[in-house]
């Protein structure tokens, strides 16, 4: 039975009691080796980012496993993942100047008590971007959301609201395919999501080898 789309906050969220839980551990960020982990997008492309673009979101795992799941494998039916696209996305570790006040919303209860159902985490982005506005904008003024992964429900993701009064420091930055202990993470990563690691370089094509041209005698050899 289709239970049709999800609904949008009804009128009187702002009167729902939500529980806020305190988060004072690291975050863990997947990004470009060459960008700033702390960044807080604008562009209305993700899950829960501002519909109006009012607020910047950051997005994060609270642990490796699940930044990796969130931001290197799209799809369960694809899990092929580049070397060169490891050596290209750093593993970053945040922490927050103070404990973060998030809604949870992986607790047994928690979606049924605001109106919510799972679709939250995986269908119409823009109703999700709605429920983000909700959230933020609710009198309790929470720092983010804690959300179940889509790929791994085990494990928490974090959106974080970029205009409230909250400094992040970084903590580490490395490659995902960086050598040692993290090159360990990855391996223990990858096999529990059983993903292939495919080894790709970019070889340049050899140039063709020029023969050389036979010089021109300045007379026949077989004339007469």
């Amino acid at each position: 039975m289709n239970p049709g789309p999800l609904s949008t906050p009804p009128t009187t969220f702002p009167s729902t009691p939500l529980a806020i839980t305190e988060f004072d551990k690291p975050l863990f960020r997947s990004h470009g080796i060459h960008r700033n982990p702390i960044h807080y997008g604008k562009t209305g492309r993700f899950r829960f980012d501002a519909p109006d673009g009012s607020y910047g979101v950051l997005y994060a795992g609270v642990d490796p496993y699940s930044a990796f799941i969130e931001s290197l494998v799209k799809n369960a039916e694809n899990r092929a993942i580049t070397t060169s696209a490891l050596k290209g996305t750093a593993l970053a570790q945040l922490k927050a100047s103070r404990p973060l006040r998030l809604i949870d919303l992986s607790p047994s209860g928690a979606l049924v008590r605001i109106g919510a159902d799972s679709r939250i985490f995986s269908a119409d982005r823009n109703v999700a971007q709605l429920w983000s506005k909700a959230f933020h904008d609710h009198p309790v003024c929470p720092d983010g959301i804690m959300y179940p992964s889509r790929l791994d429900p085990a494990r928490q993701s974090v959106a974080l609201f970029g205009d409230r009064e909250l400094r992040l420091i970084e903590l580490d930055r490395q490659s995902w395919y960086a050598t040692g202990p993290q090159r360990e993470l990855l391996g223990r990563i990858a096999e529990h999501y059983r993903i292939e690691l495919i080894e790709n370089r970019l070889v340049a094509p050899r140039k063709p080898i020029a023969t050389a041209a036979t010089p021109k005698l300045p007379f026949d050899p077989n004339e007469p």
